[in-house]
C-alpha cells in the first residue's frame, strides 16, 4: 500500500491548517481550560488526531494506527525511558539520604530563595540538561527545590522556565546533531559541516535568552524590586552562561555547549558570593526571616564533594559514553561511545516504512517517507542514568532490595507521566505522517519575508507536541531549510531558528508538564503548570523569532557560512 499526502485536503492552505490544528487545539483547551488531567487530555487529542488523519487527510486506517504505534513506541524508548531513569536516579539519592547532604550544601550557598533558584534551576538544570535531558533537568530541580521548601508548584514553573537556554544543546549537543544529519544532503553539505554551522548560528542566538533567563526567573519568583536587589548575580549568571554557551558552540563543540557553559555559570555564582552577599535574605511568606551569612558564607561546607557524589557518577557516566562524538579519531579500545553503539538495533516499521510519500515543497521530489525505529539499548541516556543510579547506590551504601523497591515505586509514581508520554508521541506521528504538520508548517511558511519570525514558532509547535528539540527537528527541520531555499532565505538560519525557536516549547509541552509535576507528588496539576506557563512561552518564542528576522535582514553578518 502506497499513499501520497496532501498538504491541503480541505482546499485551500489556511483552512486546512485550521482543521490540521484541531488535536492541538483540544490538547491546550482540555489542559488548560476545562483542567482535565494530562493523560486524559492527550487521549482525547490522539482520538482528535486519528480522526483527523483518517477523515480529513483519508490516510488509510493501517497507516493511520501503524503511525500511531510507531509513535507509542518511540515515546516508550526514546523518551519515558530517559525520564524515567532520571526520576530512578534522583529517587535512589533520596531513598539513600544522600539528597538531604545535598540539600545543606545548597543551603550553606546561600539562605536566599533568588539565589539558590538560579544556582538550582538554571545553573544545575543546564546541566542536567547538557549531559542528558530528555526532561531529567525539570523532573530533578523541581523536586530539589521542593525538597528545600519551595511551593512545588512555583519549583515546577521555575524549573520549566529556567529550562530553555540550553535545551538546544541538551544531551550533549543531539538536536544540532539530529538536524545536521537531517538537513546535509538537502544544502550539499558533509553531516559535520551541517552540524557545525547550525552550532555557530544557534550560539549567536540563544546567548541573548540565556541574559534574559535568570532575570526573568527571580521576577516571577519574587517580582521585579526584588529582581533588582540581588542584580549582581542576576548579570553574573546570565553573562557566564552566555559568553562561554558562545565560545563553545562556535569554537569547541556543540556537545560540550552546555557542560562548559552550566559549570561556568556555577562557577561564577560561587566566586561573586564569597565576596558579595544581598542585603537581606529573601524568603517565602510565612518563613522565619533570618539575618544574611557574612561574607564568604556561600563556600562549600566540608563533605560537599561526599554529597554531590552521586550526580559526579552520572555525569562521568554520560561523559564517557559520549566520548567518542566528543573526541574523533580514538584507539578502538578506547572509544565506549562506539562500542556502545554496536548494541543498537534499527529496524523499519512494518506497514509504514516508505509506505506515505511525501512531495514538494516538504521535499525537494516525491519521496517515499521512511519509518525506521533505533533502538540504542546501551547509549540511550536512559540507560546510561540507570547505570549510574546502581552504581550511585551501592557506592551510597543501598542495598540491591532498596534500588528495587526504590525502582517499584517509581515506576507508579510515575504512572500517568509515562501514559501521557506514549500518547503526546503517537499524536506526533500521526500528524506527522498523515502530513498534518506539514500543513500547519506551510501555512507559516507562507509568511514570505517575515518567515524567519514565524520560523520559531514552527520549532515552538514541534517541541510542544514531541517535548524534545531533536524531535521537532526531525519533524520539521528539512522542511524549514527547504522552504528558506525557495524564499531565498538563508537555510543555516532557519534551521538554526526551528531549533532556538523549540527551546521555548519546552516549557508547554504536556510531557514535560507531567513529568515536573509527578517529580513533586502533584499529579493532576499539569493545567495549572500550563496556565503559568502558556504566555510566557509565546512571548520568548517571539524574541526569537525577532532576532531571527533582524539576522536574515540587518545583522546578516552574524550567519556562519561554510
Amino acid at each position: 500500500m502506497t499513499w501520497i499526502q496532501d498538504y491541503q485536503p480541505a482546499g485551500g492552505l489556511w483552512v486546512s491548517a485550521l482543521l490540521a490544528a484541531l488535536p492541538i487545539i483540544v490538547l491546550l483547551v482540555s489542559l488548560g481550560v476545562i483542567r482535565f488531567s494530562a493523560h486524559l487530555s492527550a487521549a482525547l487529542a490522539l482520538v482528535t488526531a486519528l480522526g483527523v488523519a483518517l477523515l480529513l487527510y483519508r490516510m488509510p486506517a493501517a497507516l493511520a494506527f501503524d503511525s500511531a504505534a510507531m509513535g507509542l513506541v518511540f515515546g516508550v524508548w526514546s523518551v519515558a525511558w530517559i525520564a524515567f531513569h532520571a526520576v530512578y536516579f534522583h529517587n535512589v539519592t533520596v531513598a539513600t539520604g544522600r539528597f538531604d547532604a545535598i540539600k545543606r550544601v545548597l543551603a550553606g550557598f546561600s539562605e536566599d530563595r533568588r539565589l539558590q533558584a538560579l544556582l538550582i534551576a538554571f545553573s544545575f538544570g543546564a546541566l542536567l540538561e547538557g549531559v542528558a535531558g530528555g526532561g531529567s533537568p525539570i523532573a530533578i530541580t523541581a523536586a530539589m527545590m521542593a525538597a528545600l521548601g519551595f511551593p512545588p508548584v512555583k519549583a515546577v514553573v521555575l524549573a520549566l522556565l529556567a529550562n530553555t537556554a540550553p535545551v538546544a544543546f541538551g544531551g550533549l549537543g543531539n538536536p544540532l546533531i539530529v538536524l545536521g544529519r537531517l538537513t546535509a544532503p538537502i544544502m550539499h553539505l558533509k553531516q559535520d559541516q551541517a552540524t557545525e554551522l547550525f552550532s555557530a548560528m544557534v550560539g549567536r542566538q540563544v546567548p541573548v535568552l540565556a541574559l534574559i533567563i535568570p532575570a526573568f526567573l527571580v521576577v516571577v519568583l519574587a517580582g521585579w524590586k526584588r529582581m533588582l536587589e540581588v542584580w549582581p548575580a542576576v548579570l553574573t549568571a546570565g553573562l557566564a552562561f552566555a559568553a562561554m554557551q558562545f565560545v563553545a558552540s562556535n569554537y569547541i563543540s556543540a556537545s560540550l555547549v552546555d557542560v562548559l557553559a552550566a559549570l561556568t555559570a556555577m562557577a561564577a555564582l560561587w566566586i561573586l558570593t564569597r565576596f558579595w552577599q544581598p542585603a537581606t535574605v529573601w524568603r517565602f511568606e510565612g518563613e522565619e526571616a533570618a539575618p544574611v551569612k557574612s561574607l564568604g558564607a556561600a563556600q562549600a561546607e566540608r563533605g560537599a564533594l561526599y554529597a554531590w557524589m552521586p550526580y559526579i557518577i552520572l555525569i562521568l557516566a554520560i561523559f564517557l559514553s559520549r566520548i567518542g562524538t566528543i573526541f574523533k579519531n580514538l584507539p578502538a579500545w578506547l572509544d565506549l561511545t562506539k562500542l556502545l553503539h554496536k548494541a543498537d538495533w534499527v529496524f523499519a516499521w512494518p506497514g509504514l516504512h516508505n509506505h506515505v510519500v511525501q512531495h514538494p515543497p516538504i521535499t525537494a521530489k516525491n519521496a517515499p517517507y521512511a519509518a525506521t525505529l533505533t533502538v540504542d539499548f546501551l547509549f540511550s541516556p536512559g540507560t546510561v542514568a540507570l547505570v549510574a543510579a546502581v552504581i550511585a547506590g551501592f557506592a551510597m551504601g543501598a542495598r540491591p532490595g532498596l534500588l528495587l523497591k526504590t525502582y517499584r515505586s517509581t515506576l507508579y509514581q510515575m504512572r500517568w507521566a509515562l501514559a501521557t508520554i506514549f500518547m503526546i508521541l503517537a499524536i506526533a506521528f500521526v500528524m506527522n505522517y498523515s502530513g498534518a504538520t506539514q500543513t500547519l508548517g506551510l501555512a507559516l511558511a507562507t509568511t514570505g519575508a517575515v518567515f524567519p519570525l514565524f520560523s520559531a514558532y514552527i520549532g515552538w509547535l514541534g517541541v510542544f507536541l514531541t517535548g524534545s528539540d531533536a524531535s521537532t527537528n526531525s519533524l520539521f527541520g528539512p522542511m524549514q531549510v527547504i522552504s528558506a531555499q525557495q524564499l531565498n532565505l538563508n537555510p543555516i538560519l532557519a534551521g538554526a531558528t526551528n531549533t532556538s525557536g523549540g527551546v521555548m516549547g519546552k516549557m508547554i509541552s504536556p510531557q514535560n508538564l507531567s513529568i515536573g509535576a509527578t517529580a513533586i507528588g502533584q499529579s493532576g496539576k499539569e493545567g495549572s503548570l500550563l496556565r503559568q506557563t502558556f504566555l510566557w512561552s509565546l512571548l520568548l518564542t517571539a524574541v526569537v523569532g525577532v532576532i531571527s528576522l533582524l539576522q536574515a535582514t540587518i545583522l546578516t553578518a552574524m550567519i556562519p557560512s561554510p
